[in-house]
């Protein structure tokens, strides 16, 4: 499960952000124990990279901002979101993400529920593209 450069991004980022992406790794894992982590997108303004957590395309993206942790959910906006953890990127047509804030309780049954939807619609985007290919 652990890969090194995520752990780097944790442990170099010892506040509570650290922590707050460390939990939220442990409960994607949880939803999906199958799904694969990867650091991308190094660049001179992060050039630790962002988390990225993969099953059958992108689940969800990691960023530690100034005042947040957030979680971006590529096809956010087609993914159903009954608790309302939606709260950051609502004004784009396909991606959603949550801002997790310092001092802020973890919905964690709500954050796995989200993350298994995500994968869901990876697995049926997938199996819907293999049909067209017959």
């Amino acid at each position: 499960m652990p890969s090194d450069p995520l752990d780097n991004i944790i442990s170099s980022t010892p506040d509570w952000r650290g922590k707050a992406l460390a939990k939220l790794r442990r409960a994607i894992h949880a939803a999906d124990p199958e799904i694969g982590e990867a650091v991308r997108w190094r660049r001179p303004s992060s050039p630790m990279g962002a988390p990225v957590w993969e099953h059958n395309g992108i689940t969800c993206v990691g960023n530690i901002l100034k005042r947040s942790v957030r979680l971006t959910f590529p096809t956010g906006a087609t993914l159903p979101d009954p608790r309302k953890l939606f709260n950051a990127r609502l004004d784009s047509s396909s991606a959603r993400a949550v801002d997790f804030f310092e001092g802020e309780k973890l919905n964690e049954p709500a954050l796995r529920a989200l993350v298994r939807s995500a994968v869901k619609q990876n697995l049926a985007r997938s199996k819907s593209a293999k049909a067209r290919k017959r």
